[in-house]
């Protein structure tokens, strides 16, 4: 007995529309992506969920094969190949599609064949990423929770007592013989130094957010002219925008300091490796479907504003990924390490998402972030 999923596709591709008529509408709503594969692996159907997921529409898909996106010795056609063997369901978790055209981590598929048609086969793919990306937001703030601790501790045991060092070395410096004069002039540079950490960990505090609507572009274009003026005039800066999307609901200057430290990083790591034709990409776009759900309430925010920051540099170490905004974890060698978990804690707090996809070549971070909307409160 064939279920309702293959009842529909049957449905799209031409047969029973007379008894399914609002089939097609049901496929494309549904936040999954669903395809139709037919035994030589040509795309006979797309709903609007699986043209997003492969950036391509149901009409171009017409004219490919899977292998043309993905590499045959990729383990999805090894789950095609058993759907087919076995005539049963298969599923498969945490499957990663990686081509020049798609790059997709932590993807579940599932696959189903089609009795009427003999060797076609529906593949339903969804991906956890976004989920994965809320449980480490979630462990992101209670690291930068304890970042907050440990400051208002710092502020009050450590820069008092600092001043005084510093004050006592200050003396020192005008009463002791020039030999040793460079010791206290040592003692208070560090003392400063020590300082100017503990004053950038207080920046982790629980302060309200003045939100306000803004336009996105206009964030990254300040972004762009400031890096282009300084740290990244070596650098092309790339471009492409959604002229389209709704002003974003946040803070403005807030915004600009976590896409300037994206930027500012993406540009160290270019430098580091001396690529001669080094780049850095900003995007935007309007995301459909990305929703989180809000703590303590029934409320469900959405998040459909995605902001990307994308470079061609050598990638973000295997080892460091996982724990790449956890606070003190720097790829620098004299990195402090609270850079990305300030960015992190930065969009926690707008309730939005970030995400970073690496590869030796290509390294990506996106920001699912609010927009304004007609009932402000309810955003």
């Amino acid at each position: 007995m064939r279920g309702p999923l293959a009842r529909g596709v049957l449905a799209v591709v031409g047969r029973e529309t007379a008894r399914e008529p609002d089939t097609a509408a049901l496929l494309s709503a549904l936040p999954a992506a669903v395809l139709l594969l037919d035994r030589d692996n040509r795309f006979r159907f797309a709903n609007h969920a699986a043209e997003q997921f492969l950036g391509l529409s149901q009409v171009q898909l017409a004219h490919l094969r899977l292998a043309d996106l993905v590499p045959e010795d990729n383990p999805i056609f090894l789950l095609i190949a058993q759907v087919r063997d076995t005539e049963a369901t298969i599923s498969e978790h945490d499957m990663t599609l990686d081509s020049p055209r798609l790059h997709k981590q932590g993807i579940t598929v599932q696959g189903s064949p089609l009795p009427e048609e003999p060797g076609s086969v529906v593949l339903v793919l969804q991906d956890a990423s976004a989920a994965r990306a809320l449980d480490r937001q979630l462990t992101f703030r209670s690291a930068a929770r304890s970042v907050t601790g440990m400051a208002a501790i710092l502020a009050h045991e450590v820069k008092n007592p600092l001043s005084g060092i510093r004050g006592a070395a200050q003396l020192l410096e005008s009463s002791v013989a020039e030999a040793d004069r460079e010791l206290t002039v040592l003692i208070r540079d560090e003392a400063d130094r020590i300082r100017a950490l503990v004053d950038r960990m207080e920046i982790f505090g629980e302060k309200p957010i003045e939100r306000a609507p803004f336009n996105i572009h206009r964030v990254l274009e300040h972004v762009r002219r400031l890096a282009q003026s300084g740290f990244a005039a070596h650098l092309r800066i790339h471009e492409v925008y959604d002229p389209s999307l709704p002003p974003a609901w946040g803070s403005r200057d807030q915004l600009v300091q976590v896409v300037l430290n994206l930027v500012k990083n993406a540009a160290e790591a270019i430098t580091a490796a001396a690529l001669p034709n080094g780049e850095i990409t900003l995007t935007t776009g309007f995301q459909h479907g990305v929703w989180l759900a809000v703590p303590g309430s029934d409320r469900r925010l959405h998040l459909p504003l995605l902001v990307a920051v994308r470079d061609n540099g050598p990638g973000i170490a295997e080892d460091i990924r996982p724990n790449l905004f956890d606070p003190f974890v720097s790829t620098k060698p004299a990195g402090s390490g609270l850079g990305l978990a300030l960015v992190a804690k930065i969009v926690a707090d707008h309730g939005g998402l970030i995400e970073v996809d690496s590869r030796p070549g290509r390294t990506e971070f996106r920001l699912h972030l609010p927009v304004i909307h007609d009932d402000v409160e309810g955003v």
